[in-house]
């Protein structure tokens, strides 16, 4: 395996396992707090402190900042690129308490206003919001600087810790779920479980608990690098004013980006209860094939994207551009269909809701289902872009995203509730990545070709998608929810991959 392919395979695997450790706290706290209000509300909370943490330290600062840093690490050493994480960092805290202290203080009228976070909430849900949403601020903080760590030890070709803090920030979220939350302790191997009755706020100790651990998993990188602290922000050093350049745009697309869940969030506050939930779940759920394929390979592709323009190597950088599209395209869409049919019974055994909740969290998560080929081949776009130190084309394709997301949005809600909003999403994202691939194409002067790997897709999909409605029709009455799910979903597999297995041997040589 090439050594893109190694990193990316290292990252799939600590991505399943984060990912694996998000269901299994979703699924304790779905448990416990169903589809209800009080877990409206705090999955609502969430969302402003997320949108700041992906606009100051988190998508839009870390994009700018890789191929940056690995331009000066390259040409002038780590000593200068220390120096130029600790101008961005510093600046990057300072941006974050103050913002983090408006949003502290205008959290109530961000909440209420109509065009705000959930004008549709009742007024002790928007009260809890509000003080749900001010804790959080906190975990937020931490993560302002956690966040360029990450950036800062891929830059130096380390991805072991980076992939290895999301476990941790996991771990302190299920501590607060299973010990902080419930007010009787759980049941493991005969030894019960201590437990504080703190409900929801329990929930939120357990999100600030999980970003400190996220941040200090990751310290023994920067002794292992030689960190060293710089006071200042450098803001004449040319170094610091590129990466400023680029975070202009950078911050403005991931602006477009997360107004995408507050806008989602706002049309669902105007919904039943458990909407905010169901399309937070259903989310999730898309994540977890989009995050192991999608964000593994965009990850490893951007320093491995930045060297080969840095070096001028351009037929390299299209050779991986075009590899990269047909293996993206050959795994999720066979993916997406396989995941869409077999998952109803695996929601029945995770969730034990009601039948009218089940359905409702199986339409919106199938909805977002569709959009899962856009997503991931719109990590790869993006990424393709920000390597040859090119913003402006990300943040055009965002905004026709947002206007899209807001026009259909509108409309489909009130068609189909909160399935309407998750089919939103996926077209919305799906244009997104096509029009960034299209620009691509004409950007880098290359014909991508994915004719083939598209019809096998197609072809393998339709097929796996076949085999399970059969088992599952005629195996409905003889086996448990639990069997008929995973039969159905590795037989769905089974005949899905032979038929893209050209496609995915091509990972292999990323």
């Amino acid at each position: 395996m090439s050594k893109l392919t190694k990193i990316t395979a290292m990252l799939a695997g600590f991505f399943a396992l984060d990912k694996a450790l998000a269901i299994l706290r979703q699924v304790i706290i779905g448990r416990q707090f169903g589809l209800s209000g009080e877990l409206d509300v705090f999955n609502v909370a969430n969302n402003m402190p997320d949108l700041l943490f992906a606009l100051i330290s988190g998508g839009a600062l870390a994009m700018a900042f890789i191929p940056v840093l690995s331009d000066v690490l390259t040409q002038e050493g780590r000593a200068a690129a220390w120096k130029l994480f600790s101008r961005i960092a510093n600046l990057a805290f300072v941006v974050s308490a103050g913002t983090a202290l408006l949003v502290a203080l205008f959290a109530p009228q961000l909440i209420r206003m109509e065009l705000g976070i959930a004008p549709g909430f009742t007024a002790p849900q928007q009260a809890l919001t509000v003080e749900l949403m001010r804790m959080d601020l906190i975990a937020m903080l931490i993560f302002s600087i956690s966040g360029l760590i990450m950036a800062g030890l891929q830059a130096n070709q380390h991805f072991f810790l980076p992939a290895l803090a999301p476990l941790f920030y996991n771990i302190g979220q299920i501590f607060g779920a299973t010990i902080l939350a419930p007010s009787e302790g759980y049941q493991i191997g005969g030894i019960e479980l201590p437990s504080y009755g703190l409900g929801i706020h329990g929930l939120v100790y357990g999100v600030i608990l999980g970003a400190l651990l996220h941040l200090a998993i990751q310290i023994p990188g920067l002794i292992k690098y030689k960190f060293n602290w710089t006071v200042g922000f450098g803001l004449r050093d040319s170094a610091v004013k590129e990466v400023l350049r680029l975070m202009g745009p950078r911050l403005l697309t991931m602006f477009f980006v997360q107004l995408i869940f507050l806008v989602r969030d706002n049309l669902a506050s105007r919904l039943a209860e458990g909407a905010v939930s169901a399309l937070s779940y259903g989310y999730m759920f898309q994540q977890v094939p989009e995050t192991l394929i999608g964000t593994a390979i965009g990850t490893a592709l951007l320093p491995t994207l930045s060297e080969q323009i840095s070096k001028k190597d351009y037929q390299a950088f299209r050779s991986t551009v075009n590899r990269t599209i047909n293996v993206l395209i050959s795994l999720t869409m066979p993916i997406a269909a396989i995941a869409s049919f077999a998952l109803r019974p695996l929601l029945v055994v995770a969730f034990d809701f009601d039948d009218a909740g089940t359905d409702l969290l199986l339409w919106v998560t199938r909805g977002y289902f569709v959009g899962l080929t856009g997503h991931c081949l719109l990590e790869m776009a993006a990424r393709s872009f920000y390597a040859q130190h090119e913003a402006k084309k990300p943040l055009y394709a965002a905004m026709i995203n947002v206007g899209l997301y807001i026009l259909f949005g509108s409309l489909f809600y009130k068609l189909w509730g909160a399935a309407g909003i998750s089919l939103t999403d996926s077209l919305a994202f799906t244009v997104q990545a096509l029009v960034l691939l299209f620009w691509l194409k004409r950007y880098i002067r290359y014909r991508i070709e994915v004719g083939k790997s598209l019809m096998r897709a197609v072809i393998a999909s339709v097929l796996s998608s076949g085999l399970i409605l059969l088992i599952l029709h005629f195996g409905s009455e003889s086996l448990s929810p639990l069997m008929l799910g995973l039969l159905s979903g590795f037989a769905g597999i089974a005949i899905a991959a032979p038929l893209v297995w050209k496609d995915i041997k091509l990972a292999f040589r990323l």
